[in-house]
């Protein structure tokens, strides 16, 4: 009998360990519960800040990187020459160079200081001409219509000189034109003064339909200074004119 209360007594402690593993069983998905929950918030909490990363990062004006014409990748950012034109400071004159030309050796006038070309269409380019004078202002020359004849060198001469019918606009027994499209005096803050003309050349053969000039002239320190900036009519209307206008506007003197 004694065994036998001995083997419920037992069964009894048996009974209650399994009633208790029973129990932890059932409480330990609580715990993995509570654990869940949690990663769950973490997540949240970071997918939460992602997105007001993202929002604040368009906000902020923040855009790819670019890499223009010859510019290095722009990996960090940083803000590229959007202007298209890089200061220049020559000897006695200051002007801004269209960022895509190129210095150029050749002498196309007697005083060359400074040429550069297009280097996507050596057509388009500039030169600076300088010259010694007893001038004290670009005004002593005259009216601007007197200065420009004195320097109608600057357009070329016609080396032909043969006979031909009056065609296309053209003189007899001329090849070539030049119409002055614009004239005009300015003045800048120094109070030096300047000649401005716009002048389309065009010649019989119809080369590029004719070229755009810009000539800008003035006087400083006993030297006379000419900008002469040359654009073929087609790239003139194909953006170059943005180009040619900025560039002669920019030039100045010491």
């Amino acid at each position: 009998m004694a065994s036998v209360l001995c083997s419920k007594s037992a069964f009894a402690g048996a009974t209650a360990k399994v009633q208790g593993a029973k129990r932890s069983a059932v409480r330990a998905p609580l715990v993995v519960r509570a654990q869940k929950d949690s990663v769950e918030v973490d997540v949240s909490r970071r997918a939460t800040l992602a997105s007001l990363a993202g929002a604040a990062a368009l906000l902020s004006g923040a855009a790819p990187s670019f890499a223009a014409y010859g510019d290095a990748a722009n990996v960090f950012g940083r803000k590229t020459n959007q202007s298209g034109f890089v200061p220049y400071a020559g000897e006695g004159f200051a002007l801004l160079l269209p960022s895509k030309w190129n210095p150029s050796k050749e002498k196309d006038f007697p005083g060359v200081q400074l040429r550069y070309e297009d280097n996507f269409d050596a057509v388009n380019n500039f030169v600076v001409v300088v010259q010694d004078t007893d001038k004290k202002s670009i005004a002593d020359f005259g009216a601007p219509e007197k200065f420009l004849e004195s320097v109608s060198y600057l357009f070329g001469k016609q080396s032909y000189s043969g006979e031909t019918v009056s065609e296309g606009g053209f003189a007899p027994n001329r090849v070539s034109a030049a119409s002055l499209l614009d004239i005009g005096s300015t003045t800048d803050k120094k109070g030096t003064q300047y000649y401005k003309y716009e002048i389309l050349v065009r010649t019989a053969d119809g080369d590029e339909g004719g070229r755009h000039q810009l000539i800008k002239a003035g006087v400083s320190g006993g030297k006379l200074y000419i900008l002469k900036v040359q654009i073929g009519d087609k790239r003139w209307f194909k953006g170059a004119k943005k180009e040619a206008f900025g560039l002669s506007d920019s030039f100045t003197l010491a």
